[in-house]
């Protein structure tokens, strides 16, 4: 594995990137029937996400995903762009669709279902990345998250390591997360949710947990990983890397959407670590992106920066 501080250059992440309906109902959901609910409609997709928050933090990045040649596939570029974000790469797919997430929240803004449609990142090929090779040689950092296919993946990590970038992952979801249990020895930094960590690891790790969390992130790195970061939603963070481990609990504050929140911690710890910031305290700047993002209606809340990030902290 590639034990190292990233250096200078862009963040090239590679992923998803697609449409986000989110319906949270107004009073306890009844199954069978229809329930009055607000729905809102934005760009989402891990990678996606993770991009514009980098953007948005002032962080050069540049992202490789696929989206149809749709009227949605448009205005998502067109979102990226206005934030900064270079999508020279994103490739288009001719008679595609752009992919699609929708959640179910409970009234009290949890969870209670998700179907994701995003097929169309199957178009990243093996090939598509190798000829882009010069991208990974050109980059501080590279982020994957498992929407990809496991050939691509693979093929990404192997020109990661070719170049000596480090790689950070995000298993996207307890169904996907199975795809990056070959290439944990090779990553500097992973971001699982409680149900994920069960994935990647022989422990249960119930929700809310501490100490199951905090042995998740421990027995990661002892897999190889350098950092990881058990996210626990409401009950925080429980990290881990060689030099010692740790809990930071989540800011307290008003829940409109959950969507992208887990995304936001990523990304803002990403460029916490890039800019020498230490584990700790690159986790707390986490938390309090997602706080920020879980009262925002949206994946990503628009006028994120790092001092509004900081004072939050305060």
């Amino acid at each position: 594995m590639i034990s190292q501080t990233p250096s200078e250059g862009p963040v090239l992440v590679i992923g998803s990137a697609g449409i986000d309906l989110v319906g949270r109902a107004s009073r306890p959901l009844q199954p069978g029937t229809s329930n009055p609910g607000r729905l809102r409609l934005s760009h989402g997709g891990v990678a996606r996400n993770v991009a514009e928050n980098l953007a948005r933090l002032g962080t050069e990045a540049l992202l490789i995903s696929a989206v149809g040649d749709d009227a949605q596939g448009s205005q998502l570029l067109d979102r990226l762009r206005s934030a900064g974000v270079n999508v020279e790469h994103v490739l288009t797919v001719p008679g595609a669709a752009t992919g699609a997430y929708l959640a179910v929240l409970e009234q009290d803004g949890g969870l209670h279902l998700g179907l994701d449609d995003m097929g169309v990142v199957a178009a990243l090929t093996p090939d598509y990345l190798r000829e882009r090779t010069d991208l990974f040689r050109q980059s501080a950092l590279v982020f994957l998250d498992a929407n990809l296919t496991p050939q691509t993946l693979a093929v990404a990590v192997q020109l990661a390591r070719r170049h000596r970038v480090p790689v950070a992952a995000d298993p996207t979801s307890a169904s996907l997360a199975g795809n990056l249990a070959p290439h944990l020895e090779h990553l500097w930094l992973i971001a699982p949710n409680e149900a994920e960590a069960a994935v990647l690891c022989p422990l249960d790790v119930p929700h809310a947990d501490v100490s199951r969390a905090l042995a998740a992130a421990r027995h990661l790195v002892s897999l190889g990983v350098d950092i990881a970061m058990v996210t626990m939603a409401e009950f925080g963070v429980g990290y881990a890397s060689a030099e010692g481990s740790g809990h930071l609990p989540a800011l307290r504050t008003e829940v409109v959407d959950p969507t992208g929140a887990g995304d936001a911690l990523t990304a803002a710890a990403l460029f916490a670590l890039l800019n020498g910031i230490p584990l700790d305290e690159a986790v707390r700047l986490g938390l309090s992106a997602a706080a920020l993002t879980l009262r925002t209606p949206g994946t990503v809340a628009p006028d994120l920066s790092l001092e509004l990030l900081y004072d939050q902290l305060r």
